[in-house]
């Protein structure tokens, strides 16, 4: 069978302070994903479940994603997460700090 994607979803996290890449990507996911309601499981005659998904994330340093807390996010399916060199990295000007921002795309793909 071959995948068939359904649903692009865009979502933006920030980690304002301590440069927490995980924190930032799992706020992304959520952008992404929290104005949508899908409805249309019975015309496809699928089930959340059947879903499967892959998060692609933009960050920075992608390899300080924790892609198993990531995945958590998504209450269905079956995730993969793809941590790869993106995002943006804003130091505070004494140095001492620093805001990491993580870009997510959700990708929806069903078994057809």
């Amino acid at each position: 069978m071959a995948l068939k994607r359904y649903i692009t979803e865009m979502g933006m996290g920030v980690d304002v302070h301590g440069g927490d890449y995980t924190k930032a990507a799992k706020r992304a996911v959520s952008d992404a994903i929290r104005h949508s309601s899908l409805n249309f499981f019975p015309v496809l005659n699928k089930s959340p479940d059947d879903m499967r998904i892959t998060v692609k994330l933009g960050a920075a340093a992608p390899d300080e994603i924790d892609r198993a807390a990531v995945a958590a996010e998504l209450p269905y399916g079956q995730v993969t997460v793809e941590p790869e060199v993106g995002g943006l990295n804003i130091p505070a000007d004494n140095g001492r700090d620093l805001m990491v921002i993580v870009n997510a795309a959700v990708l929806v793909c069903f078994d057809e």
